[in-house]
């Protein structure tokens, strides 16, 4: 290594100082953010479907109050932008189906039609196709109000409960999140609920039909001739069958209601559940459904703002990833593994382990409990990005419960690798979830419905199982052949969970070199000439969301800490410590607040591409210490693993 970066005429000692300094004031940022519990939460944020929907769920149900609704108004309107629309993410083009449930809900409010904001939000509904042109769920919302004909929904019946797991369409077919929520909607779509409003909706329609015909060839064809047999049994059911059926589902439901008395730890199964549960005759009094609506009352956020107080409801909460992420980067930044707040945050995340089994026993019925879920309370889903990420940080932790801890990695360990897909990869919650049929039904037009290994996922399992020593390993080794097969033509790596090939390559990269794929690799420099390329004129890096759609905006974007941080991770494990290295710090350390942390408007997770994305507001903070500690470590010629150590703040 030569001591002067390539291009910069900065020494590497200035560089990693700098890195130092800018970590440090991150560090101690980050400090007065843990909660006393040992965990970090940050604030999830999605978009105004969220808020529309919990206003429509309290009507429905006739538990709204005036407070609510005024709150959760307020703050629908204030997310509208000037062209009358609401989309998906920060600087994303108008979404009609988020639109037209934003409008729906400021109409429950009380907010007139006529009004400018209503008007200009209708011209874009209109333009756009109208009601006739929403997804799915919006369209499910609809018909509960009596706006639109259940009949004219795609069918999907609960007999679908009794079909074995090597029958095609079969709920474990379907990622756990979609599972979780077809289910109770096969209740709902066989019930047909209704409570009808005193308007309607007839100025959002344009009197045209959905869609264009479906070629009588071909799966689509097939399963639109499918869903109108199903149409067509539905209204001559098989009597006892489909009773059964819906005690059944019934049954399903009540099975895997959490502690926190949620569904999967996120919005959609909590809420399908409980208008499943309550078409069925559960009173709101029952104490399933009281510890449903008393739950979702953790995931509200109300604050103050110059308008009034405002309402807004998480779609999901994740301090088991924020803390699992905070710990990593601590650690990486060279942070004590005695220092008390690593210790009380790894004793959390200890404690947090689940050991009872769930649905990924259906594939892997032999192995053992041992992963962690992203939530509070998700006993039923543990998934293998966290539970990965997880034991690389408490395989470093230095604890007063060391047998503990040492049980906890060791039992995460097994059931994370046991987790691998039959192709080498690992998907979230789930192994072998690569079923092609689910996605081509007419009622799944509202994102990702399968769990399929992707690129992210499977690096931080490949690097987590080669900082515990298990490199040399089958199960690595196939990981690690994967992400080979799986690199894109360009170089990148594909992100399923971040934004986009920015996230999938800074964890790709520093997963391949630590499992022993040297750095002069074709691919890793491949790689590396890639995220160099894509480099912005601040020193940042940033990739639009657009790019899930449009290949024009793959690496590209405006830049944010958080994907200039991944950037440099890539960056430090291709070896590349010249001057885009450098640069990338330098955008780090100016755009860094005066309290530590920093801003970023941009959404840069993702839940289901091109359909919902997330701005996980601890990113920002996380991602520059991990980045700029291994930077400090590789500028000062460090191996892998010898990390500088700061003072302690």
């Amino acid at each position: 290594m030569t001591e002067t970066l390539t291009g910069t005429g900065m020494s590497a000692s200035i560089t990693a100082e700098q890195a130092r300094g800018t970590a440090d004031r991150a560090i101690a940022y980050l400090r007065k953010q843990q909660l006393p519990s040992g965990a970090w939460k940050g604030e999830l944020e999605t978009n105004v479907t969220m808020d529309a929907e919990d206003m429509m769920l309290r009507v429905f149900l006739g538990i709204d109050t005036e407070q609510t609704r005024d709150q959760t108004a307020r703050w629908i309107r204030s997310q509208q932008r000037a062209d009358g629309t609401w989309a998906i993410y920060h600087g994303g083009p108008g979404e009609l189906s988020t639109t037209v449930e934003a409008w729906i809900a400021l109409r429950m409010a009380g907010d007139k039609p006529t009004a400018d904001h209503m008007v200009a939000a209708r011209e874009f509904i209109v333009q756009s196709g109208g009601l006739e042109q929403t997804r799915v769920f919006t369209r499910i919302w609809c018909a509960l109000f009596g706006w639109w004909d259940w009949r004219d929904l795609p069918n999907l019946p609960p007999e679908v409960m009794f079909l074995g797991k090597h029958v095609p369409l079969n709920i474990y077919d379907w990622g756990c999140w979609a599972r979780q929520t077809i289910v109770p909607l096969t209740v709902v779509g066989t019930l047909h609920p209704r409570r009808r409003m005193t308007w309607d909706l007839d100025e959002l329609r344009t009197g045209t039909t959905r869609g264009e015909a479906v070629p009588a060839g071909g799966i689509a064809g097939a399963f639109q001739k499918l869903d109108t047999a199903l149409h067509a049994y539905s209204k001559h059911p098989i009597g006892p069958l489909r009773r059964h059926a819906l005690r059944e589902a019934a049954e399903w439901i009540l099975a895997r209601q959490e502690a926190d008395g949620g569904w999967g730890g996120i919005q959609p199964p909590w809420v399908y559940s409980i208008l499943a549960l309550h078409s069925l005759g559960y009173p709101l009094n029952h104490p399933v459904l009281r510890a449903a609506l008393d739950g979702l009352e953790g995931f509200v956020i109300t604050e103050d703002t110059t308008d009034g107080p405002v309402r807004r409801l998480e779609a999901c909460q994740s301090p088991v990833w924020d803390t699992a992420l905070t710990l990593n980067a601590f650690l990486e930044a060279g942070v004590d593994p005695r220092d008390e707040a690593v210790r009380k945050a790894a004793d959390w995340l200890v404690d947090e382990q689940i050991t009872a089994s769930g649905d990924w026993t259906v594939q892997r019925p032999k192995l053992p409990a041992g992963g962690w879920a992203f939530e509070y309370a998700n006993d039923t889903y543990p998934d293998t990005d966290d539970s990965a990420v997880i034991v690389m940080a408490l395989n470093r932790v230095i604890s007063r419960r060391q047998p503990l801890v040492d049980q906890a990695v060791s039992r995460g360990i097994a059931w994370t690798a046991g987790m691998q897909s039959k192709d080498g990869g690992w998907g979230a919650f789930d192994a072998d979830g690569t079923a092609k049929l689910p996605g081509k039904l007419p009622f799944c037009d509202f994102g990702a419905v399968t769990d399929p290994p992707s690129a992210d996922v499977t690096a931080h399992v490949v690097e987590m199982l080669a900082a515990v020593g298990r490199q040399g390993g089958a199960r690595c080794k196939r990981g690690v052949q994967w992400l080979l097969d799986h690199q894109e033509a360009d170089g990148s790596w594909f992100g399923r969970w971040g934004a986009n090939h920015l996230y999938g390559t800074g964890a790709v990269v520093p997963a391949l070199v630590a499992a022993g794929v040297p750095a002069t690799d074709p691919a890793i420099q491949a790689a590396r000439r890639w995220v160099v390329a894509h480099q912005n004129d601040d020193g940042g890096w940033g990739e639009d969301l657009r790019s899930y759609e449009d290949p024009s905006w793959v690496g590209r974007g405006e830049s944010t800490p958080s994907q200039t941080a991944w950037s440099l991770l890539a960056l430090v494990a291709a070896g590349e410590l010249g001057e885009p290295l450098a640069r990338g710090i330098d955008y780090l350390t100016k755009t860094q607040r005066a309290d530590g942390g920093w801003d970023e408007a941009m959404f840069t997770g993702t839940g289901f591409p091109r359909d919902f994305y997330i701005a996980y507001h601890l990113y920002r903070h996380i991602f520059p210490i991990w980045a700029l500690g291994r930077a400090m470590t590789a500028l000062r010629g460090g191996e892998q693993g010898d990390r500088p150590t700061l003072e302690l703040v």
